[in-house]
């Protein structure tokens, strides 16, 4: 049986405002969900759906209006426990020059582990693990502001697998970035869960990389819309376009063209098309 790493239930999460003429902004309702160890889930949606609210959540960033967010049983609720709840879930966000605080990219790793009172020396093992494992440790001198978007993103990623926490959260880590940093980006993800076994969430708008996960999370308007394995979920094109959101693009044609439906891949879609024709690739 898989171990339960986060637990939503019944959450509702509503934006005050300090001006009394400003009316409240319900981000949320009603949200259950289940975050197992080990896996990659992907959340898909429009801007403003509710998914970085979601993301902040369970990061103990925000706390709930109602309902209850848990993390390994901690409830989140109070600044102790939100400190306890972050050093199991970390978090990168979209942009990586929010996130770097040092002038030199090794000593930016380090800083979250320096904070928590960890041992010099262990710190510079982590260090140069988290490095490694994000493909940055030859430029463990360079200077941040030198390095391209996808590269500092990846010490941003680097930073939080310091801190050995056991879940990462991404919100949105490739919006700001071109498609070479994308790429570097999603493959440090991939292996941070495949290799290393790091529960991923993954907050985004691209189908492309939600096919990548185990699970997909489709939101709209501040509720969950369906959740299934990526198949199962590009399957119900007309409920997602009825939301207004796209399908991987090998999955729009072999739909229009009756090919099946939950094609996710373009070599699969090949495959189709040329068993349709009858010929070879």
């Amino acid at each position: 049986m898989q171990e339960k790493l986060i637990e939503v239930k019944n959450l509702t999460y509503v934006y005050e405002s300090d001006d009394p003429e400003t009316k409240p902004v319900t981000a949320l309702r009603d949200i259950n969900l289940d975050i197992y160890k080990g896996e990659f889930v992907a959340v898909l949606g429009h801007n403003g759906c509710g998914k970085s609210t979601l993301a902040k959540l369970c990061n103990a960033i925000y706390e709930p209006t109602e309902g209850s967010v848990t993390v390994k049983g901690i409830p989140s609720g109070t600044e102790e426990d939100g400190d306890r709840i972050r050093r199991i879930v970390g978090m990168v966000f979209q942009n990586p020059d929010n996130q770097i605080v040092a002038t030199i990219v090794e000593d930016d790793v380090a800083f979250g582990p320096e904070n928590l009172g960890v041992e010099p020396k262990e710190i510079r093992r982590r260090v140069d693990e988290a490095l490694k494992s994000v493909n940055m440790y030859d430029l463990r001198e360079r200077e941040p502001h030198k390095l391209s978007g996808g590269q500092k993103q990846r010490v941003a990623i680097a930073g939080v697998i310091a801190m050995q926490t056991e879940c990462i959260i991404f919100d949105e880590p490739t919006a700001m970035l071109d498609p070479s940093g994308r790429r570097e980006v999603m493959q440090a993800i991939q292996r941070l869960n495949k290799e290393m076994g790091i529960t991923i969430v993954l907050i985004t708008h691209f189908m492309d990389e939600a096919v990548k996960a185990d699970r997909v999370v489709v939101m709209d308007k501040g509720s969950i819309i369906t959740e299934a394995t990526p198949k199962e979920v590009f399957s119900q094109v007309d409920l997602l376009r009825s939301h207004g959101l796209d399908v991987p693009q090998s999955t729009e044609l072999c739909h229009d063209l009756g090919l099946g439906e939950g094609v996710t891949s373009t070599e699969e879609c090949v495959d189709k098309i040329c068993a349709l024709l009858g010929g070879a690739k």
